[in-house]
C-alpha cells in the first residue's frame, strides 16, 4: 500500500474479509423446512394473489434479483420500501398477500411497524440475521442467515442475504434445490479468491479515484442490487458522495455532469445488456468522465469478477464496491465503516 494512502484496518475491513465464512455458514444452514414449504405450496396452489417484497437500505436493494426471478416465473410481485408500505399501502396487508420481508437486524423501526400493522393478516417470510428478533419470531416462516455479528456497514450480512434470497427464489419458483445449493456452494470460494488480493485491489483503485468529486454506480437487471447497495455503503462507510441508478437513467440527465472529477462504475451485467453497458463506459470516457466496468472480463483486475455460475453475479458484484470504500477512505485518511452519526440498527422514523 502506498505510504501516502494507508488503509486503516478496522472492524469493517475484518467483516469484509470474513465474507466467505459468512456465506459458507449461511449456505450450509439453508433448508426447506415445513413452514417455508407450506407457504410455497400455498403460493403454487393460488392461495395468494400477490407477492410483496419489502425491506430498507441494502435489504431492499437485495430484493432485485428475486423480483426478476419471480416475474420470469410468471408471478407479478410488488416491491416497496417498508417505510412506504406501512404508511401508503396498508391495504395490501390482507390474507391474499404473501410478504417477503428482509431485515438484517429483524428489529428496525419499519419492520416493527409492519409487524404491528399487519396483525398476522398477510403471511410473512422473514429473512434476517438475528434469530431472536421480532421478524424471526413473528414471521410465518423465517429464513436465517448465519453471517455472525457485524460491526457497522452491511457487507457480510448483505451477501448472506443474497444467498438466502437465491435459495428462497428457487423454492418459490419450484426449481431444483439441489442444483441451487450446488451453485451457492461455489460462492464462498469465489469470494475468497477475490479477497485474497484485497490490498492489491485497493492500491490499484487509489490513483483511479484520486481527485474524484462525485461517484455514480450504474447497471441493469440484477445488477441494480449492487448499484443501489453500492451507492448506499460508499456514503455510509466513507462520507463520500455516491449515487446508484440504472444505466439508462444515467443517460437521462447525469450525463450532463460529466467532467474529469466524475467517476462512474458501470456493471456489465448479463450478455443481453453487456453491449449497452460497454457503450456507456466508452461514451463517459469520450465526454471527459472517468469510468470502469465490473465484469468477468474487466480490463482492471480489481473490477474483474471471479469465475462462478452466472446466478452468483449479484453476490460477487458488490466486492469491487467494497474495495472502493477502502480506497476512498484511504484517500481521506479515514477508517472506512466507522460510524460517527448513525448506528447499525435504525430505531427512529
Amino acid at each position: 500500500m502506498s505510504a501516502d494512502y494507508r488503509v486503516v484496518e478496522g472492524e469493517y475491513l475484518r467483516d469484509i474479509v470474513a465474507q466467505p465464512q459468512a456465506i459458507d455458514d449461511t449456505v450450509r444452514a439453508l433448508e426447506e423446512g415445513e413452514p417455508l414449504k407450506s407457504l410455497s405450496d400455498r403460493l403454487a396452489g393460488g392461495a395468494y394473489r400477490r407477492i410483496l417484497l419489502t425491506g430498507m437500505g441494502s435489504s431492499f436493494h437485495a430484493l432485485h434479483p428475486l423480483n426478476l426471478e419471480l416475474i420470469n416465473h410468471g408471478y407479478t410481485p410488488l416491491v416497496a420500501e417498508t417505510s412506504e408500505l406501512i404508511y401508503y399501502m396498508p391495504g395490501l396487508l390482507d390474507r391474499n398477500t404473501l410478504i417477503v420481508a428482509v431485515s438484517q437486524s429483524g428489529r428496525s423501526i419499519e419492520i416493527l411497524r409492519l409487524l404491528e400493522i399487519n396483525q398476522r393478516r398477510a403471511a410473512i417470510i422473514g429473512i434476517t440475521n438475528t434469530p431472536e428478533s421480532p421478524l424471526a419470531t413473528e414471521a410465518d416462516a423465517a429464513l436465517l442467515t448465519n453471517a455472525g455479528k457485524e460491526f457497522s456497514v452491511s457487507c457480510k450480512t448483505y451477501v448472506a442475504s443474497l444467498a438466502a434470497l437465491a435459495w428462497l427464489g428457487s423454492l418459490l419458483c419450484r426449481r431444483d434445490l439441489q442444483h441451487t445449493r450446488s451453485e451457492l456452494e461455489q460462492a464462498a470460494p469465489a469470494v475468497k479468491r477475490y479477497l485474497e488480493c484485497w490490498s492489491d485491489h485497493v492500491q490499484s483503485m487509489i490513483p483511479l479515484l484520486a481527485g474524484v468529486r462525485d461517484l455514480f454506480l450504474a447497471g441493469r437487471g440484477t445488477s441494480l442490487a449492487a448499484v443501489g447497495t453500492g451507492g448506499l455503503i460508499i456514503k455510509e462507510s466513507t462520507h463520500f458522495h455516491s449515487e446508484g441508478m440504472s444505466s439508462a437513467a444515467f443517460r437521462h440527465g447525469p450525463m450532463e455532469m460529466l467532467n474529469p472529477e466524475i467517476f462512474v462504475l458501470v456493471f456489465g451485467g448479463d450478455i443481453g445488456v453487456r453491449h449497452l453497458n460497454s457503450r456507456l463506459v466508452q461514451d463517459i470516457r469520450g465526454k471527459g468522465g472517468r469510468a470502469e466496468m465490473v465484469a468477468e472480463d474487466a480490463s482492471q483486475e480489481a473490477f474483474r469478477l471471479p469465475s462462478a455460475p452466472q446466478s452468483l453475479r449479484p453476490l460477487l458484484e458488490i466486492l469491487p464496491v467494497e474495495m472502493m470504500t477502502l480506497a476512498l477512505a484511504a484517500l481521506t485518511g479515514r477508517e472506512a465503516g466507522k460510524f460517527e452519526i448513525g448506528s447499525k440498527v435504525t430505531t427512529a422514523e
